[in-house]
């Protein structure tokens, strides 16, 4: 296979991304997925009742960086979607993230605008913690206080991760923002929408390149000795790739449970997150994404579980010391000119879709 000077290992958003633009480049590339179709975890398709589903749980294009939005438009058109959340707790809807509507109904007070800030430094205040932040549980009450902390987070962190909040890193928290207006989005960034044929034809429309060939069904690991590329993009699980020598890197996994419903609409927002009650932790329903007309609606609720597919990384101690051990070691592949290690799986960080489609562009830049 030396017809190929570039091997990509994973066919999601970060392996696409590289593969296109290394065929810009010039260079033929061969992308290799295990997986059946493109993609990865943003893979989706157009169900029965004539709505796009998200395969592995709902995904949101949003950045602040004009280079990567402007990158994704040559592949598609997006709908200009604006994610709202909300958070069923106590019996009531609560806007999610916290934000000034979110204060009053969950204090019974109706504080102006103005005076939202003070009264969170003062619940913040009023709670015993560590200055840093230690860990994820310090971090959230150092910006809201044990009352929200306790409404909103406390218990779903324990469902989704399956652990103790204060046993999680405080760069965790850095996902959630907190605000002091009424804005009741989930993101602020100025691009952000949902691919208007969903993210497999974009991802599709990334590979649909002459000097890309795309083999599915295949594993890299079971091909890779017959493979002689000059350089390898490697996408999947870090610790995999180096035949988890320092231990396994630990992730959580889901059980998606789909349901088509014979109703317009089954819950207020496209997605409601279940912090305290019941087993889940959170109800999509995907007619928002795309405004979608059907007499049906398809939902998805997801119960966190500690095996399966690869969904989230666990920020814990351990893990955080493991990846450092493995990251030296990609270190020094990519150090030859012959790797690189791009993406969620195979640099164990926490990436949105723009991060993912950002760290590709750098590291290409990089190289090439």
């Amino acid at each position: 296979m030396r017809a190929f000077k570039a091997v990509v290992a994973g066919a999601g958003l970060a392996g696409a991304t590289a593969a296109r633009l290394l065929a810009e480049k010039g260079i033929r590339t061969l992308v290799v997925e295990k997986l059946r179709h493109v993609a990865g975890h943003c893979h989706d398709y157009r169900n029965e009742a004539g709505i796009t589903i998200h395969t592995y749980g709902p995904h949101i294009f949003h950045t602040t960086d004009k280079a990567v939005w402007e990158f994704v438009q040559r592949f598609s058109s997006f709908r200009n979607y604006q994610h709202r959340v909300l958070s069923y707790a106590e019996g009531q809807f609560f806007t999610f993230p916290i934000n000034a509507d979110t204060i009053n109904q969950a204090f019974g007070l109706t504080l102006p605008v103005q005076e939202t800030a003070a009264f969170l430094a003062e619940q913040a205040a009023k709670a015993s913690v560590p200055q840093p932040p230690r860990n994820f549980r310090d971090a959230i009450v150092a910006q809201v206080g044990e009352r929200l902390y306790s409404l909103f987070f406390e218990h779903y962190t324990r469902k989704q991760w399956g652990r103790d909040p204060s046993l999680l890193s405080d760069e965790l928290a850095s996902r959630i923002p907190v605000r002091a207006n009424r804005d009741d989005r989930y993101f602020a960034d100025p691009y952000q929408g949902i691919p208007e044929h969903g993210y497999t034809a974009m991802v599709e429309a990334m590979l649909d390149h002459p000097l890309i060939s795309v083999m599915l069904g295949a594993d890299w690991f079971e091909l890779k000795e017959d493979l002689d590329p000059d350089l390898t993009v490697y996408t999947g699980l870090l610790d995999r790739m180096f035949d988890f020598r320092h231990g396994r890197l630990e992730y959580r996994s889901l059980d998606l449970v789909f349901r088509t419903l014979d109703m317009e609409r089954y819950q207020p927002a496209a997605v409601v997150n279940y912090p305290n009650d019941y087993d889940w932790t959170r109800i999509t329903e995907f007619k928002y994404f795309l405004d979608e007309k059907s007499p049906r609606t398809t939902i998805c609720i997801e119960y966190p579980k500690p095996e399966g597919e690869p969904f989230y990384i666990v920020p814990d101690q351990n893990n955080t010391e493991r990846r450092a051990r493995y990251m030296e070691e990609a270190a020094r592949l990519e150090a030859t000119g012959r790797w690189l290690f791009i993406g969620r799986l195979a640099e164990y960080r926490y990436y949105n879709m723009d991060q993912v489609i950002s760290a590709a562009m750098k590291k290409l830049a990089a190289r090439c």
